[in-house]
């Protein structure tokens, strides 16, 4: 286990216990597990090390983000569960009473993503539908990671959701030249902070948003 634990150094700064780290790799013999058959992650990617690195602590630095006060939470494009049972995970450990609604619309995932939610007794609902046709939504954070580009994300949130507390985008390569171009068209109350995984990177919590006229 402490061979494990030094995978998981960088997460050190948000003292996580040993008990969330054994869930997060059970999850990962799980997602090699079922990976070649739907496809979860991209077959690259689907090692130990690398989900290790590249999903697991990237979805993890969302933690202290989360608004806990809130009873729900929201990742809008789940997938194979990235970051959505990453933060169930974590809250569970955590003693959170916070429900992480995950949505997807591939059946097979939302039956892989039950199956994980049973197994590591998370508090989640998935819902298998396409968030775009969901109306009058209210979470606490929401969260998009891997999903849509930020102009589309917004539109999104803005059109569905009744009320949010805050809405954390991870944000790539491109992401800096990404946001200047989205400032011309909304008003954000944001903050941004590099990922602790990618120097190319960061993530931006949003608090307010407003589409200009």
């Amino acid at each position: 286990m402490d061979e494990i634990l030094k995978k998981y150094s960088s997460l050190s700064q948000l003292n996580v216990s040993r008990e969330t780290f054994s869930d997060f790799e059970k999850f990962i013999s799980m997602i090699i597990e079922k990976n070649d058959e739907i496809n979860l992650i991209s077959r690259d990617t689907c090692k130990n090390e690398t989900i290790r690195e590249r999903h697991i602590v990237d979805s993890a630095q969302v933690i202290d983000l989360i608004d806990l006060k809130s009873n729900t939470s929201t990742d809008l494009g789940t997938g194979g569960g990235f970051p959505g049972i990453i933060v169930a995970i974590m809250l569970k450990h955590m003693k959170k009473d916070i429900k992480i609604d995950l949505y997807e619309k591939s059946h097979h995932k939302c039956l892989f993503l039950s199956k994980v939610s049973g197994e590591l007794n998370l508090d989640t609902n998935v819902i298998k539908k396409d968030i775009f046709k969901v109306k009058e939504l209210n979470s606490g954070t929401i969260i998009a990671r891997a999903f849509k580009p930020l102009p589309i994300v917004l539109e999104l949130v803005n059109e569905n959701f009744n009320n949010f507390e805050n809405l954390i985008i991870f944000m790539g390569k491109s992401g800096k030249q990404k946001l200047e171009e989205t400032l011309r068209n909304w008003e954000l109350d944001y903050e941004t902070r590099k990922s602790i995984t990618n120097e190319d990177s960061f993530l931006i919590n949003i608090k307010n948003i407003k589409k200009k006229n």
